[in-house]
């Protein structure tokens, strides 16, 4: 453990001990606990602490932008957990997907853009990654944005094998942000996307 200029910085092999990890169950999904102990800012070593984590995996998400038309692609599907806080289960979001054994994050998205919005990338790129909720979970977001022919998204999409059920949206980039401002897109993926897109759209209209 380190210190300079007032801020504090811990290397993960010497100031963390992991003392166990085992399976707690395993579905469709894992949950995982954790037993370990940390050194503390203050000096010294924590408690031993139990931690149960949820283990899902890697995620991508994809911006489908059209810069000439200026105009996002949403999809909508439903999305259960979300009824514990909102009234409407319908969520309108972003594409995306998760990264499955041996595909990069770069693949996923050009597959799920397909499988999703039934669109194909004129080009792509890598907008960053994050921890979706780290005191909880180890996912990580790989996040891109697709450059587009907005002109030809429409109709249902999704794979009936994952019981996907997906209506495409077009709609104009101020009008997907507005949407942002007031509520009505409260997904932490497409909020992070669509404001990245009000910031950084005019690289794509060159």
């Amino acid at each position: 453990m380190n210190k300079s200029d007032n801020t504090t910085t811990f290397n993960a092999d010497e100031d963390f001990e992991l003392l166990s990890k085992r399976v707690l169950y395993k579905g469709f999904f894992r949950l995982d606990e954790y037993r370990f102990k940390h050194k503390l800012f203050a000096g010294g070593w924590s408690n031993e602490i139990t931690r149960e984590v949820f283990e899902r995996g890697h995620a991508v998400v994809v911006l489908p932008y059209d810069p000439k038309l200026d105009q996002v692609v949403l999809i909508e599907q439903l999305r259960a957990p979300a009824l514990a806080t909102t009234k409407s289960i319908w969520l309108l979001e972003l594409v995306a997907g998760m990264i499955e054994p041996g595909e990069s994050p770069e693949d996923v998205a050009q597959r799920e853009l397909f499988e999703e919005s039934g669109l194909e990338a004129s080009a792509i790129q890598y907008i960053n990654s994050y921890l979706v909720s780290p005191g909880g979970t180890t996912e990580r977001f790989y996040l891109y944005c697709a450059t587009v022919d907005a002109s030809q998204a429409k109709g249902l999409h999704g794979l009936e094998s994952e019981d996907e059920d997906i209506q495409v949206h077009v709609v104009s980039r101020e009008q997907a942000y507005q949407w942002v401002l007031s509520g009505r897109i409260d997904n932490a993926s497409t909020v992070l996307g669509l404001q990245w897109l009000m910031l950084n759209y005019q690289q794509y209209q060159k």
